[in-house]
C-alpha cells in the first residue's frame, strides 16, 4: 500500500528510527514502520506490524487529547491512515474521560483489492496500555491492581470494551474482527477475547506484551532450579485446586479451560520483560511435564494460579485472565537495554527483529 509522506522517509533514516529521542516516539514520520509501504497482509512480520501500530495510534490519541493538539498540530491519524484504516470511534474511560481504545475500520484503495487483502481484517479494535501522565495514570494504575488481583472482569473500563466487541462482531461477523492491545490494553483484549470464545465467537489477536504475575523463574539462569521450581509449584497448585474441588473435568461437565482451547492468539513476549516473560515458561513447562510422564498435574495446574485459588477459598470470584489453553508464543530475542524497551510497542514493528516462534496448543 503506497502512500506519499514526502521527506518523512528521508528524515527518519537520517535521525535513526530506534535512536530518536522519547519525545519524538509519538510522531510515526519518525518512529513508525514507515518500511511498510506496501502491506502483505499473508505476512506474520506486516500483520503484527500493523496491528502494533494501530495500538500506538489509541496511545497517541489519548496524549493528543491530554495536551490538547488538534488539527494540524495532532499526531494520532498518521498512524492508521498509512495503512488505509479509518478512525470509526474511540472509547472512553467513565471514571476519568481518557481514550483507552479505539475501533478502526480498513477501507484500502479499489487499486489494492488483491489476493492478500483477502487475509486482511474489516475492523480492529485496539486497546492501549498504561500512560505514566498526570490525567490518566491513577486510573490506569487503578485497572493494573484489578488485574494483578484477577478483577479485571468486574470494572467498568472492561464493560465498556466488551460491549462494543459484542456490537461489531453482531454486525460484522467474527472472521472480520482483529482484536489487538498492549499492556494492560493487551490484558484487556485477551479478557474480551476469552469472553467472546466462551459463547463460540474466535477473534484473531495479538497480544503485546500481556501481563502474566507470578514469581519470576523465568529469570533464573539455571535451567534444573527453574524446571525443580516449576514442579513443585504445579504439584501445590494442582493439590489446592483438587482440595478445594476446582477439577478441570468430570463426568457432569465440560472443562472450560478445554473449551477454550481453539482459540489461539498471537502472544508476543519479550525475555527481558519481566511482567510478561512468565508466559515463556508457562506454556513450555506443560511439554515438559508431559515428557516425564505428570502431564495430569500440569494440565490441573495450568488452569489455575494460587492467588485465583486464595481468593476463590475467600468467596471472592476470581478471573485469572493471563491462564490461556492456546497460543501462538512469538519472543523476540532481540537484545534490548534496557526494561523500558523490552516492555515497550515500538520493538514489535521493527524489520530485524530475532523472533521465535512456537503453537501451544492445549489438548
Amino acid at each position: 500500500m503506497q502512500r506519499n509522506l514526502g521527506g518523512y522517509q528521508e528524515a527518519a533514516a537520517a535521525t535513526g528510527t530506534y535512536g530518536i529521542m522519547a519525545s519524538d516516539r509519538e510522531d510515526f514520520s519518525l518512529s513508525g514502520p514507515l518500511h511498510l509501504a506496501i502491506v502483505d497482509w499473508t505476512n506474520a512480520h506486516h500483520r503484527r506490524s500493523v496491528a502494533a501500530s494501530l495500538v500506538q495510534g489509541v496511545y497517541i490519541l489519548e496524549r493528543d487529547r491530554q495536551l490538547k493538539r488538534q488539527g494540524p498540530q495532532a499526531l494520532a491519524s498518521p498512524w492508521w491512515e498509512f495503512f488505509h484504516f479509518h478512525l470509526l470511534r474511540h472509547l472512553v474511560d467513565d471514571v476519568d474521560s481518557s481514550i483507552f481504545a479505539a475501533i478502526y475500520e480498513f477501507k484500502p484503495p479499489k487499486s489494492h483489492y488483491h489476493n492478500s487483502v483477502d487475509e486482511s481484517p474489516r475492523y480492529v479494535i485496539a486497546f492501549r496500555g498504561t500512560i505514566t501522565k498526570p490525567e490518566s495514570v491513577s486510573r490506569d494504575l487503578q485497572l493494573d491492581l484489578h488485574i494483578l488481583r484477577n478483577g479485571l472482569h468486574e470494572t467498568s473500563r472492561f464493560e465498556i470494551a466488551i460491549q462494543a466487541v459484542r456490537n461489531v462482531v453482531a454486525t460484522v461477523g467474527e472472521s472480520n474482527v482483529w482484536l489487538a492491545g498492549h499492556s494492560l490494553g493487551a490484558a484487556m483484549a485477551l479478557l474480551a477475547g476469552k469472553t467472546m470464545a466462551k459463547t463460540g465467537f474466535f477473534l484473531q489477536a495479538f497480544l503485546f506484551n500481556s501481563p502474566f504475575f507470578s514469581a519470576p523463574i523465568e529469570r533464573i539462569k539455571d535451567e534444573r532450579v527453574k524446571h525443580g521450581l516449576r514442579i513443585a509449584n504445579s504439584v501445590i497448585t494442582a493439590g489446592l485446586a483438587f482440595a478445594t474441588k476446582k477439577s478441570y473435568h468430570n463426568n457432569q461437565s465440560v472443562d472450560p479451560f478445554a473449551a477454550l482451547s481453539a482459540w489461539i492468539p498471537f502472544l508476543f513476549v519479550n525475555p527481558g520483560d519481566h511482567l510478561c516473560s512468565e508466559y515463556i515458561g508457562y506454556l513450555e513447562h506443560r511439554k515438559k511435564m508431559d515428557d516425564i510422564g505428570i502431564g495430569a498435574i500440569e494440565r490441573l495446574a495450568t488452569q489455575n494460579s494460587l492467588g485465583g485459588l486464595l481468593m476463590s477459598a475467600m468467596g471472592r470470584e476470581s478471573e485469572p485472565l493471563h491462564l490461556i489453553p492456546s497460543a501462538n508464543l512469538i519472543v523476540n530475542l532481540t537484545p534490548c537495554q534496557d526494561f523500558r524497551e523490552a516492555h515497550g510497542i515500538h520493538q514489535w514493528w521493527r524489520p530485524d527483529l530475532d523472533i521465535k516462534s512456537k503453537l501451544y496448543n492445549y489438548k
